[in-house]
């Protein structure tokens, strides 16, 4: 478990929908960690490759790269093996979960998202 406070860390919220990914950034940001945003699965790998965020919340279905595509992009970059990627989707398919797990991420979350609980998960993953 990651003794690092919120306040300290990066999260990078990739979310198409923008009521979601405000959502989630505003949730985020109340419990204090600091927040970018990516729209696509594109845009997802050039933020993380250039800011190198402790956590990306990688939505699964995204324009231009999907979520399975842009975490083997990130994980692909050697400088970012230490990044967490939670997968989030609103599908429960079991099948989902193992091509996310498959494609580099350490989690893989369902929408709604208990923030609370995803706090504690991402807490859990840090090295």
């Amino acid at each position: 478990m990651s003794e690092r406070q919120p306040e300290d860390l990066t999260i990078l919220v990739v979310e198409d929908y923008e009521d979601t990914s405000l959502a989630m950034r505003l949730a985020l940001e109340h419990k204090g960690f600091h927040i970018l945003e990516a729209s696509d699965g594109a845009q997802a790998v050039e933020v993380a490759n250039s800011v190198r965020p402790e956590v990306v919340l990688m939505d699964l279905n995204l324009p231009v790269l999907d979520g399975f595509a842009a975490a083997e992009r990130i994980r692909a970059n050697p400088e970012l093996k230490e990044t967490v990627i939670v997968a989030v989707t609103a599908h429960h398919d079991q099948d989902l979960r193992a091509r996310a797990l498959a494609a580099g991420c350490n989690a893989f979350v369902t929408k709604p998202i208990d923030f609370e609980w995803l706090g504690d998960l991402i807490s859990n993953l840090l090295p």
